[in-house]
This record gives structure tokens, C-alpha cells and sequence, in this order.
């Protein structure tokens, strides 16, 4: 993966090939070093976890189709998972207002 300039730059993506899993990490940017909430558990959008790469929502669903598993924070990234049949919008949960959804493929 590469850094791209866009202007469209919204989304942190980082790999981890794991055997034979591919875990896409990906959050919107903003989101990075934040700490969400879901009731008395606190969730960190730590840099270390998801910001590898910047790039845009095109780039986002090109790692989305090769990821076998995936841990997603933030409305843009989230949307992406959703349109693209990785996650179902039911499966979503909120923490802070911000979406969260993972999904694996068996």
C-alpha cells in the first residue's frame, strides 16, 4: 500500500497478514488517537492499530476485497464495509455516536 496526496485522503488502512488471514484495519482519519466509549468499555482508535496508510474510499474497498477479516471505526469506513455486502448495517454498534463494525469471512 502507498501514501496517495488526494485531497480525498479520509480513511487510515493497515494490513496484517495473520496465517492465512488478511485483517484489514481501517478508521476515518479523524478518529485517530481518539477514545470511544460503549457503556462502561473504552475504546481506543490507537495510531498503532490503524494508521499505516492515508487514502481515500476507493482504496479502502480495494483492501476490503481481499480482506478476510476486518475491524472498522467511523461513518466513512463503515459505509464502505456496508455497500460493498461485508457488513450488515443491523450489526453495527455505536460507541460515542461513531459506527464500529467487524466482520469475518469463513
Amino acid at each position: 500500500m502507498e501514501n496517495t496526496s488526494s485531497r480525498k485522503n479520509k480513511i487510515y488502512m493497515k494490513i496484517y497478514n495473520v496465517g492465512s488471514d488478511v485483517l484489514l484495519a481501517a478508521c476515518d482519519a479523524w478518529l485517530v488517537g481518539k477514545t470511544l466509549h460503549f457503556g462502561n468499555v473504552e475504546f481506543v482508535v490507537s495510531k498503532e492499530f490503524y494508521a499505516d496508510v492515508l487514502g481515500d474510499e476507493e482504496m479502502l474497498k480495494k483492501h476490503l476485497e481481499l480482506a478476510t477479516v476486518g475491524n472498522l471505526v467511523g461513518k466513512i469506513a463503515v459505509k464502505c464495509a456496508i455497500e460493498m455486502g461485508l457488513v450488515n448495517e443491523e450489526n453495527v454498534i455505536m460507541l460515542d455516536g461513531i459506527p464500529h463494525a467487524q466482520f469475518a469471512i469463513l
